[in-house]
């Protein structure tokens, strides 16, 4: 299977020589082409700075990233900002839709942005706006629509570039149960119709229960590592829980 992502023995340190933190601790995994992988931990684990290095908002202090064969701990400037908007898709806890815009234009600006044609544009948004089900409300702003029209309305932005790698930050955290859920089924649809690799970042049990494969984090190195296999969303959840059990009095924290 080829492999989108490779993580290898990556460490982040805040601070300086005389008050230095290590947020991660040699830290190595890889992702395959279209996993769905979710990142686990406590508040302060490590779990939101080991995501903003691989989404290259941070860099890291040592250690190497691999993204689709391209080591981005040595791109800079334009480099890395052309890989960035080409080669990554991200989803925010809080939309970061555009206002102003209409849910057309905010899915529509990252090709604009690529020069792409109009003619092309048009075809993209709708196509992938019919596959997540929201063509009905594509004249729209946001303020206009609800809380899940709005999630989904930026996972159609996520996707629009066609990126090797889509990554989430809490994605549900802002949602109802009910938007929380349907959004989930629209990662499901993403990762097992369109083949798309997600690599997302929560606190929430159910959440993660719709992922391949969990990595816990821990004190800024993984703790623990749970593949779904054949078992069932509830199976997957059950055991999600038990890990979760497993780091004591982070649990309240994690759920």
């Amino acid at each position: 299977m080829e492999k989108i992502l490779q993580v290898k023995n990556i460490e982040k340190y805040y601070g300086n020589k005389s008050n230095l933190t290590k947020a991660i601790d040699n830290i190595s995994f890889d992702v395959s082409k279209a996993e769905f992988v979710g990142i686990m931990g406590a508040s302060g684990s490590g779990k939101t700075t080991l995501l903003n290095c691989i989404s290259t908002i941070d860099k890291v202090t040592c250690g190497h990233i691999i993204i689709h064969g391209k080591d981005i701990t040595t791109l800079k400037g334009n480099h890395l900002n052309k890989f960035r908007r080409e080669e990554l898709g991200f989803i925010f806890q809080d939309f970061n839709l555009l206002d102003t815009l209409t849910a057309y234009e905010n899915i529509a600006l990252a090709l604009t942005i690529q020069r792409v044609s109009p003619k092309e544009i048009d075809r993209r948004v709708n196509e992938i706006a019919r596959k997540l089900g929201i063509q009905e409300i594509l004249r729209k702003y946001p303020y206009q629509v609800s809380g899940g029209q709005k999630q989904r309305i930026a996972s159609c932005r996520a996707m629009i570039t066609n990126p090797q790698l889509v990554l989430a930050d809490e994605p549900t955290g802002a949602l109802d149960s009910k938007a929380a859920r349907q959004l989930l089924e629209t990662f499901e649809y993403l990762n097992q119709k369109l083949d798309t690799t997600l690599l997302v970042v929560t606190h929430d049990a159910f959440t993660a229960s719709y992922a391949n494969r969990i990595l816990f984090i821990k004190d800024g190195k993984i703790f623990n590592e749970l593949i779904k296999g054949n078992d069932t969303r509830k199976q997957f959840f059950e055991k999600i829980i038990e890990v979760q059990t497993l780091l004591g009095g982070d649990l309240s924290d994690v759920i």
